[in-house]
């Protein structure tokens, strides 16, 4: 018998125990399910609907129907009619009378769903106007979008065959709508809405799907901090400025067809599910900073008038921008792109690029996708310091893609930004070393000096945005300097002269190749220097002394070479203008390399005369052994010394008429190590100017073959594989 009461006690504390836990985990539920004002809030009954809606009160200067911190119950099965009194009070007077009149529905609770529709005023899409109730702005608007959605739905009718349905309506609703704060439980209907007062929604709690597709908003629309589960904005269009910070959105983000004409703004939203923007448009800025994206975000399509801000954006699924159009720059800044971003076929303005400064990128886990050729060309990094492993990681990107264009452009951006780096340690001011008048003359006041100089004598600086941590020094001062100055140890003269070398052979592998980027410019500059050569050559083998007899080419040959020259060299300049960042420098490169020691040797020669034997005959000789195309990159420019080639090598013939064609053999055998003809300068009697002449030509032209063959070897794909993989 004790032992029966013992059990009897044991599953009575049990049950108790149970019901403690229910209890627990209900007041638990209630606290999560309603916001922090529920203790306060009251159920709405008809009676106080009824006199909330008999006086409105002013809010932001507007009348408003006060419906705040109240739960509403739209739930059938527990309301009744209630449901249908509350639509058609409150439709009656929001829509009649010739002042719009808003609703506030803020920090509440709303059980069930919210049909928007049934708060408006239903309108025929074709027809006369609704008269007084609208503004005549709101009028104009309304008819512009009247005759929009007439156009894209007799469209969709002679696509799809399908027969006329009747008139089409749209829904008004005229008054602002407030849902601060609000949670609603069920599924929230504001589609085919023309809303012409502002829509207040911050920190809306959607429980359930909403639906705003064909919505138009006349005033800005806000949604900051809103929590949405499935939501569908499709074709609707903000007619002002839309916010959406801080936004969650649970499940999937529709808003393909939406056109943004103001500025608008999706800073720190959170999309769990995809965010599917395709189609859309973007009439004024469009802020994405700090987003992130855990599924994929999709712009197919989309046109951005104004800039993208995806500043700090976190992409852990796809990133698809095929096809988008953009005139304005992209701001990747600071982004982390772990699996891939596709901008196939994805449309650039002049003035458009992406900013991927700071972007998180491994090429061995995620891609970058796009059209090749163009995608490279469009990458922008302000600095080297900082950026140099993420410009390796998109070098090792495109390679694997087999778009060797963009990889090249890219490492050509990262030695333009090197070349930057050095002209600035070669020119900036360094300031753990500089006086004070130094400091003063790249742009610091005598107070700021003298604040750098007492913070170097603590520590040194170690880079040069370590003055954004002086006292005095703002953002402006330091923008100001920042490529002014330098940090770390002074160079010597020896490390300075190195530098500079360094500096120098950079430069000219930019200016005359684009690094090996461009084979076409480094074919025009190679055309240019065979052209001023050949010419060269020619006036020192056919232009001699005037006195006792002159020795002179014919007015045939000098017009031919003359003509030929001029036409060799505009092929050359033309191709330099099409290919080079900047062709003046090019030309300006080319020129000192070929015209200041062969312009001086050439005149001291005239200067001094040529009197000596075998002044008749010319100073090149040609191999008459064989005529074939021969490949000389091992051949010197002179003859060898043992007699026996004297036999082989005869003089050119200067009465042929095609002569002035053998200046520009030589010319290639010197300068591409390629020719028809094996000709190079004879032993015997040859002033030693002509011979230096040659000789420097023989020399540039070792580089120029190595350059070429290099430019080669990374443009050609086939090449590319043997050197890199």
């Amino acid at each position: 018998m004790v032992c029966v009461c013992q059990v009897a006690n044991g599953l009575g504390r049990g049950v108790i125990r149970l019901l403690l836990v229910w209890g627990l985990m209900g007041l638990l539920w209630l606290g999560v399910g309603l916001p922090a004002e529920a203790a306060d809030l009251t159920p709405l009954t008809l009676d106080v609907l009824q006199q909330r809606v008999q006086n409105p009160v002013r809010r932001d200067g507007k009348p408003t129907v006060d419906l705040r911190q109240f739960v509403i119950d739209l739930r059938s099965e527990d309301a009744g009619d209630f449901a249908e009194q509350f639509y058609r009070l409150l439709q009656v007077k929001l829509q009649s009378g010739s002042t719009p009149l808003g609703l506030d529905l803020s920090y509440g609770v709303i059980q069930g769903d919210l049909d928007l529709q049934r708060l408006g005023l239903r309108a025929p899409l074709y027809g006369p106007s609704v008269g007084d109730l609208l503004a005549p702005a709101a009028q104009e608007q309304l008819q512009r979008d009247r005759r929009r959605v007439s156009q894209l739905s007799q469209l969709s009718r002679s696509l799809l065959i399908q027969p006329e349905t009747g008139p089409l309506k749209i829904f008004l609703f005229r008054g602002p709508l407030k849902l601060v704060q609000t949670r609603i439980t069920g599924r929230v209907n504001g589609s085919e809405i023309f809303f012409l007062g502002r829509l207040d929604a911050q920190g809306v709690n959607f429980g359930s799907d909403s639906t705003w597709a064909e919505a138009r908003f006349s005033q800005a629309a806000s949604f900051m901090g809103a929590r949405f589960q499935a939501v569908r904005f499709r074709n609707s269009i903000f007619f002002d400025r839309a916010r959406f910070n801080q936004a969650q959105f649970g499940g999937e983000a529709n808003f393909q067809g939406v056109e943004f004409q103001g500025a608008t703004n999706f800073n720190q939203a959170s999309f769990v599910q995809t965010g599917n923007f395709s189609r859309s448009q973007w009439q004024g800025s469009a802020d994405f900073a700090q987003a992130s994206w855990q599924q994929q975000a999709i712009f197919l399509k989309s046109r951005f008038q104004s800039e993208l801000f995806l500043t700090g954006n976190r992409f852990e699924a796809p990133l698809l921008m095929r096809q988008a159009q953009f005139n304005q720059p992209v701001n990747l800044r600071g982004a982390a792109i772990l699996d891939q971003a596709d901008f196939g076929d994805a449309r650039f303005s002049a003035g458009a690029y992406l900013n991927v400064a700071g972007l998180e990128f491994n090429a061995d886990q995620a891609e970058i996708l796009g059209s090749p050729g163009q995608l490279g060309a469009i990458l922008s990094v302000p600095v080297l310091a900082g950026n140099e492993t993420l410009l390796r990681n998109l070098v090792r990107n495109f390679r694997r893609l087999e778009q060797i264009g963009d990889a090249n452009e890219v490492e050509y951006t990262t030695e333009k930004l090197r070349l930057r780096s050095m002209e600035q340690r070669l020119l900036g001011v360094n300031l753990n070393v500089a006086s004070l008048p130094e400091l003063q003359q790249v742009g610091l006041s005598a107070s700021q000096a003298q604040t750098v100089i007492s913070r170097r004598q603590d520590r040194p600086f170690v880079t040069v945005a370590d003055l954004l941590g002086l006292t005095g020094v703002d953002l402006a001062t330091y923008i100001k300097v920042r490529d002014r100055v330098v940090t770390g140890e002074p160079l010597s003269v020896l490390n300075r002269v190195q530098l500079a070398g360094r500096w120098l052979g950079l430069q000219m592998l930019l200016v005359l190749s684009r690094y090996g980027t461009r084979f076409g410019l480094a074919l025009g500059v190679g055309l240019v220097a065979i052209a001023l050569f050949s010419l060269m050559f020619w006036a020192i083998d056919r232009c001699r002394r005037r006195r006792p007899t002159l020795i002179w080419a014919t007015q045939r040959e000098t017009l031919l070479m003359v003509v030929s020259a001029s036409g060799l060299m505009a092929v050359g300049i033309g191709a330099i203008v099409r290919t080079a960042d900047a062709p003046g420098l090019t030309l300006a490169c080319v020129g000192l390399l070929t015209l200041p020691i062969p312009g001086v040797l050439l005149i001291q020669l005239y200067r001094q005369g040529r009197y000596h034997d075998l002044l008749d005959e010319s100073y090149f000789v040609e191999d008459g052994g064989l005529r074939q195309l021969r490949l000389l990159i091992a051949r010197l420019p002179n003859i060898p010394k043992f007699p026996f080639f004297r036999d082989r090598y005869t003089p050119l013939p200067w009465d042929r008429r095609w002569n002035w064609l053998n200046y520009y053999d030589f010319s290639l055998n010197n300068w591409l190590k390629f020719g028809f003809n094996d000709i190079r300068l004879r032993d015997q009697h040859l002033p030693g100017l002509i011979t230096s002449m040659v000789w420097y030509q023989w020399g540039l032209g070792l580089m120029y073959i190595a350059l070429l063959l290099w430019t080669l070897s990374r443009t050609i794909p086939g090449l590319n594989l043997l050197i890199y993989f």
